[in-house]
């Protein structure tokens, strides 16, 4: 029997998709329904590691939180992290499945509408609603045939569909407007609804607007969300809350200076840090920007060997190794602990294409 459920794609990315959904598994979990969210594709490096030792995206880790869920990698079957500027390792069920480029994925994934169908009723089964979350843009024309995390989605689950579009970086109706219009026509009758994000002021002043729209379209705007700044895990590389974090030498807190890699992946590792009121972090990326730290982080990297490189060349590896001999506390995570070591090694090009590079010997 098929359950509710129900569909949030969203104008672009960071559109708010990801918080509306945890908002609404929320809702109906202290409803008392038993509800799941689900998401067929994540681009991120930002995973989380299941208590089988499984892999998959943040976003659904915290949905499933409000959902009084264990996370499960069939939330997320497939999780994809860019290793390098045409690599991406390809995560499916929580296990990866190899490195491809962009092409190659591209003519991989019609293999995987399976594995989303199969992990997609194993979730439905057990659940009275699932909330399915749409990834990016739905209407990436240029890639529309291939897009498997959208319509093609609502499709496979026969879900209807909310829109969510962001407000607070400008030009909202006319991103709604040529969202909607660049939909095929099925995909279309599928919409249900639009809802508006991260507004700040008045929103009687966006009534006119709502009657355009709908006469336009034929889709109703169902509500505003008021700008909030929420403080929850990020998905996708360096959160916006970090880059603008400055070092003040003049208090007297300890001071974190971050490396901010080419290729930074986990960053939430940091997030624990950044909640203790007598820490200050910023994320660095010239030689300069290090200072009177008291600790200095190399977090953990998808292509540890060209990051390793790009230190060394920007002069800040020169600069941590004499920092390290003054007594600053030098620590390294997963890929960061790698590069403290005498050397690092790719015999069989995981990474990239460089073998073996020497690291910072600390």
């Amino acid at each position: 029997m098929k359950k509710a459920n129900l569909m949030v794609v969203g104008t672009s990315s960071g559109a708010g998709k990801s918080l509306f959904v945890t908002a609404l598994c929320r809702i109906f979990y202290k409803d008392k329904y038993k509800v799941s969210p689900f998401k067929s594709q994540n681009m991120a490096l930002n995973s989380y590691i299941t208590k089988d030792g499984k892999e998959m995206g943040r976003a659904q880790v915290v949905q499933a939180e409000a959902s009084g869920l264990e996370p499960e990698v069939e939330m997320n079957p497939i999780l994809l992290k860019p290793s390098s500027m045409n690599k991406i390792q390809i995560i499916v069920c929580g296990k990866s499945i190899g490195n491809m480029s962009g092409v190659e994925y591209n003519q991989y994934k019609k293999n995987l509408i399976s594995v989303l169908k199969e992990t997609y009723s194993k979730i439905e089964a057990k659940n009275d609603i699932v909330i399915i979350e749409g990834a990016g843009s739905p209407a990436e024309i240029n890639i529309k045939e291939e897009d498997i995390s959208n319509f093609a989605m609502a499709r496979i689950a026969d879900a209807p569909v909310i829109l969510v579009a962001d407000i607070d970086r400008g030009g909202v109706f006319a991103s709604i407007y040529g969202t909607i219009m660049l939909l095929k026509e099925e995909d279309r009758k599928r919409l249900k609804g639009i809802v508006i994000n991260k507004f700040r002021g008045n929103k009687e002043v966006l009534k006119p607007g709502f009657e355009i729209i709908e006469n336009l379209t034929g889709v109703k705007t169902l509500g505003v969300i008021p700008y909030a700044d929420i403080d929850i895990e990020d998905e996708d590389s360096l959160s916006e809350k970090y880059k603008s974090f400055k070092l003040n030498k003049n208090s007297n807190k300890i001071k974190v200076s971050v490396i901010k890699l080419k290729h930074i992946s986990n960053v939430t590792d940091i997030d624990a840090l950044s909640i203790h009121d007598d820490v200050e972090i910023q994320f660095i990326t010239e030689r300069s920007q290090i200072g009177d730290e008291d600790l200095i982080i190399i977090p953990g990297s998808k292509n540890t060997i060209d990051d390793l490189k790009w230190l060394k060349e920007s002069g800040i590896a020169e600069e941590i190794i004499k920092r390290a001999r003054t007594k600053t506390i030098i620590f390294g995570i997963c890929g960061g602990f790698q590069i403290l070591g005498n050397k690092v090694k790719d015999p069989h090009h995981i990474e990239g294409d460089i073998e073996e590079l020497n690291g910072l010997g600390l």
